[in-house]
């Protein structure tokens, strides 16, 4: 079994958490998701809203952030450890990419704190 420095696993992790994003939310990759899902209308306290359900096991996979997620560790994890050379820079590139929509995330709910704090302010 190959060692795995700690940098190199935060990497796959960053990495598996933004690919797994990728296919299960992105608008990019709706097109992929479309043929395994239908549009369901639910009835709701808020009135009638159109969910996507999948209609396969596959649809699941695209679908369901968990489902996707061990997969996507797989398939980084194994390419890692029988390709390092090839995989290290996609690797690095998803794992920048994933890095990066961590903090957004954190900087966006912040941001919108603040202004949700303003407004409540100005009423008073």
């Amino acid at each position: 079994m190959k060692d795995i420095s700690w940098m190199t696993y935060i990497m796959l992790i960053l990495a598996s958490y933004r690919f797994t994003h990728l296919i299960v939310f992105d608008k990019i990759t709706e097109s992929i998701r479309k043929p395994f899902v239908k549009k369901v209308k639910v009835e709701t306290e808020n009135g009638t809203e159109t969910k996507e359900v999948p209609t396969s096991m596959f649809g699941y996979l695209l679908k369901c952030y968990w489902c996707a997620g061990v997969w996507s560790a797989i398939f980084f994890g194994a390419a890692y450890l029988l390709f390092p050379k090839i995989t290290y820079v996609v690797i690095l590139i998803f794992s920048i990419a994933g890095g990066q929509s961590i903090i957004e995330t954190f900087v966006g709910v912040n941001i919108k704190k603040v202004d949700y704090y303003a407004e409540l302010k100005k009423k008073e």
